[in-house]
């Protein structure tokens, strides 16, 4: 696997495994099946793990803290705070205030059973606490030996800005792939003008960039993706209508609609590292897969002529979640 730098020095494999739906969101979870295919993962160099709190909640880092065990030396861990919910799973707030944000560090250190965090995230922006005040307690983290380095996720320009005066921001993480290409829009060029790595979730479109269907479609009602506007009614049938033509650029080529997929978000640049997830080693060896695929200018081309960005069909999440995006 290939290297790729976030910021200034955090060294991590060039594609990074999302590990949330190994515990919540995209259907039952199996634990062992799960920690063998972070196993394989870090056997085939992918070190980037990418975690949560709120994923669970709480078990997926608890999961990941299995997982590494005795082998904390070949894991860069992720892990975010900020999506603040109760043990049941109801959600209580977006939190972002200094206590909080130490609580949450402390919590999480224990769950990964680890002394030191790689690189925390706030999750989502807190509209009712300036940011100053959550990067100075972000900031202590990183005094105190608990963090190495700091990212946010899903916040405008103007917030990493004032953040990164706080403290340098090692990564931005948004979602980036060919069908959601939001960060486009400036944010990129601020992470790159300030030096901040990108980080890119869902760059296989939560699936929908893929080449089965049940990854499109989910297997049960606990799939988050049955209530997700770019997954329903008319607009999903428009954006089947898109996947038809990358799938042709594909087979094309000869790799797979989810290695096309990853290699053009690998080809957006070395600061770049997308963390498809998966809890399954197939698809986990498909994804990796895509580290040595060779875009073309030509080819580049073809693969936004194939899902151009204003033809998606639906918003990446229902309303109430939009609100919280580029904050």
């Amino acid at each position: 696997m290939n290297r790729r730098t976030l910021g200034q020095g955090l060294e991590v494999s060039a594609q990074g495994l999302g590990c949330m739906g190994m515990s919540e969101f995209y259907g039952e979870g199996d634990d062992t099946g799960s920690i063998a295919t972070i196993h394989e993962a870090l056997e085939a160099g992918v070190d980037f793990l990418d975690t949560a709190d709120m994923y669970g909640p709480f078990k997926n880092e608890e999961l990941v803290g299995r997982a590494i065990k005795g082998r904390r030396d070949e894991v860069v861990i992720a892990t975010k705070f900020g999506n603040q919910r109760n043990e049941d799973g109801s959600f209580i707030r977006i939190n972002g205030t200094p206590q909080y944000v130490v609580e949450a560090c402390d919590a999480s250190l224990r769950r990964l059973g680890v002394e030191v965090i790689d690189l925390y995230y706030q999750h989502r922006v807190d509209r009712t606490v300036a940011i100053e005040e959550t990067w100075g307690a972000m900031k202590g983290l990183v005094v105190d030996g608990k963090v190495r380095h700091l990212g946010i996720s899903e916040a405008s320009s103007a917030t990493i800005e004032r953040a990164h005066a706080v403290h340098p921001v090692s990564a931005l993480q948004s979602e980036y792939s060919l069908w959601s290409r939001d960060p486009e829009d400036g944010v990129l060029d601020t992470c790159r003008r300030l030096g901040v790595g990108f980080v890119a979730y869902s760059p296989l479109g939560r699936g929908f960039l893929t080449n089965e269907v049940s990854n499109r479609e989910g297997t049960d009602d606990r799939d988050f993706r049955k209530h997700q506007p770019r997954f329903n009614g008319e607009a999903y049938q428009a954006n089947l209508a898109l996947l038809a033509n990358l799938e042709a650029v594909a087979e094309a080529k000869g790799v797979t609609v989810a290695q096309l997929a990853l290699a053009w978000v690998l080809s957006r640049g070395p600061d770049v590292v997308p963390i498809p997830g998966t809890k399954r080693r197939k698809w986990l060896r498909e994804n990796i897969a895509a580290d040595e695929i060779e875009l073309s200018d030509e080819d580049v081309v073809a693969l936004e002529a194939a899902i151009p960005r204003e033809a998606v069909a639906g918003d990446r999440y229902v309303a109430a979640a939009m609100r919280n995006l580029n904050a």
